[in-house]
């Protein structure tokens, strides 16, 4: 007679007393939901958005409440948005078992076009967290949280990034309204001067209103450059003198021929400084963060780095 194989079940399998929590916030109140069971009524509560210390009181009464010992697991849900990883730092701190999960990745009913509150995804929330604390692993994409180091090193080339493409923003909003009157500019050196020289198509200077205006947007260029510029400075100098093992994985990555020095440093700081990358599919995917590759060389001059490390 065969012997049945051993069936092996984990901590989200057995039987323990847990309470599931989900957390819908918005821009001034948010929806707090707690359950056991799937048959149970879930037990909801509104607080005001960033009130962490509303939470930690409802999670207390919440127990008894719901039949549960002091010691019950904690098992809760948060979506990752605008408010970062604050909100799962303050669950973690409590003694919950937070889980970061891509928004995109939970399932919509389209057979309803607007049919989005607080009280139906609450319910809908707890309904997706019991099936994964019981073991289901393709309810949604689990994240992984970077340390507030971690966080802290993504600001500069974030900071960088943000300013290049405001900086792309008002230029091409300049050039777009010379070309409504004909004029084509190459906006470098005295842009003031060019502004006052420029003809339209009929050789009639630019209008008064738009010239003022254009006026007034160049500073904003020029500031923008000199903000890129000091970032850029900064950058080069923890380059250059920095021992953390982050950054001389930069210092490695840049030496790559046709990788440069901005790809290096996105792909460290988005990507293998914090991230645990198991799959070829999920180091390629961070292909998609990072901006053209630098000129050949270029970049790696500008920072000192050669092919034997660092200058």
């Amino acid at each position: 007679m065969a012997t049945p194989a051993a069936m092996r079940m984990d901590q989200a399998t057995t039987h323990q007393p847990t309470l599931l929590l989900a957390v819908e916030l918005g821009v001034n109140t948010g929806k707090l939901g707690f359950t056991t069971r799937a048959a149970q009524r879930p037990r909801e509560r509104s607080r005001p958005a960033g009130a962490s210390h509303v939470l930690h009181e409802e999670i207390a009464r919440a127990k008894p409440r719901l039949g549960l010992p002091h010691d019950a697991r904690l098992l809760s849900y948060d979506e990752a948005g605008r408010e970062g990883f604050w909100r799962h730092r303050c669950l973690v701190a409590a003694g919950v078992e937070n889980r970061v999960v891509d928004s995109a990745s939970s399932a919509v009913n389209r057979r309803h076009r607007r049919a989005k509150t607080a009280r139906l995804d609450g319910h809908k929330l707890l309904t997706r967290l019991r099936r994964h604390g019981a073991g289901e692993r393709k309810v949604w994409s689990v994240g992984r949280v970077p340390s507030i180091a971690d966080e802290d090193r993504r600001q500069r080339h974030q900071e960088r990034l943000t300013t290049k493409r405001d900086r792309t923003r008002v230029s091409n909003r300049m050039k777009g309204l010379l070309v409504g009157c004909g004029v084509r500019l190459v906006l470098q050196g005295d842009v003031g001067a060019q502004l006052d020289q420029a003809r339209q198509w009929a050789g009639s200077p630019l209008p008064a209103a738009l010239r003022a205006r254009l006026q007034r947007a160049w500073p904003q260029v020029q500031w923008l450059t000199a903000q890129i510029v000091s970032l850029e400075v900064e950058r080069r100098a923890v380059l250059r003198a920095s021992e953390e093992s982050v950054v001389e994985q930069v210092r490695q990555l840049a030496t790559l021929r046709g990788l440069g020095v901005n790809r290096a440093w996105l792909l460290v700081m988005e990507g293998f400084a914090w991230r645990d990358l198991r799959t070829p599919k999920q180091v390629g995917a961070l292909a998609g963060l990072t901006p053209p590759p630098d000129q050949s060389g270029q970049a790696s001059r500008e920072f000192g780095i050669t092919k034997a490390g660092h200058g």
